[in-house]
């Protein structure tokens, strides 16, 4: 990582710690409409442990939970994972949730083919360049069993705020503190190679609104 990308990823990392602690619970109780479609994707192929990327304060990983899978949540924010945590216990599904902080610029730390599923909620789209992008697939593809579902969703390059507030380059722009990678089309074919790409769906979220892809593709068994 360049040094400016590394300031980059420092000041992200820092900005998330500070709004989650001043708005505990931001994002609500109910779950991601991804999510709720991925726990149908997951069911469906079998799915009984789920790694989430980017859990933050957890409605997505509680919602998992609750559905009845094994959650691994991991976020680079502590202040996230503490009210996660604290969240699960109210909700009487601490048992099944575990969580850590991990930065998802370092290697996964779990012994290959060991999850059945992945889920990354505008995880990948974040202040994160190409080459760490890929290298983040490809340790999602490690860490998957053969056969292991991979659902994420990523802002991209029709978003209105595409190409607003600060360039980065590579794609990334940042818009009242957050910097987000868009994607284009190319990337998530690029990031499909050697993959089952079974879906590419386009949604709308929040009051902008956000336009995102969901992405769901299959490891080979």
């Amino acid at each position: 990582m360049t040094d400016d990308g590394q300031d980059r990823a420092d000041a992200q990392r820092v900005h998330w710690q500070d709004i989650y602690a001043t708005h505990p619970g931001m994002y609500g109780q109910e779950p991601s409409a991804p999510a709720v479609h991925a726990a149908g994707v997951f069911r469906a192929a079998g799915v009984r442990d789920v790694l989430e990327l980017g859990a933050g304060q957890g409605r997505d990983a509680l919602y998992f939970a609750g559905e009845g899978f094994t959650v691994q949540a991991t976020d680079f924010s502590v202040t996230g994972l503490e009210q996660l945590r604290d969240a699960a216990q109210r909700l009487e599904v601490a048992e099944r949730v575990t969580t850590e902080v991990h930065d998802v610029r370092d290697p996964l730390r779990l012994p290959d083919a060991s999850v059945d599923a992945v889920f990354a909620h505008m995880l990948l789209c974040m202040a994160l360049s190409t080459k760490e992008i890929h290298a983040l697939v490809g340790e999602v593809r490690r860490v998957l069993r053969p056969g292991g579902v991979f659902v994420y969703t990523v802002r991209h390059t029709g978003d209105a705020h595409y190409g607003a507030g600060t360039p980065h380059g590579d794609d990334v722009f940042e818009h009242g503190g957050f910097a987000v990678h868009y994607f284009a089309r190319a990337l998530v074919d690029a990031l499909a190679d050697g993959w089952v790409l079974n879906e590419v769906h386009a949604f709308q979220e929040g009051d902008l609104p956000r336009r995102l892809w969901r992405v769901t593709q299959t490891l080979p068994r």
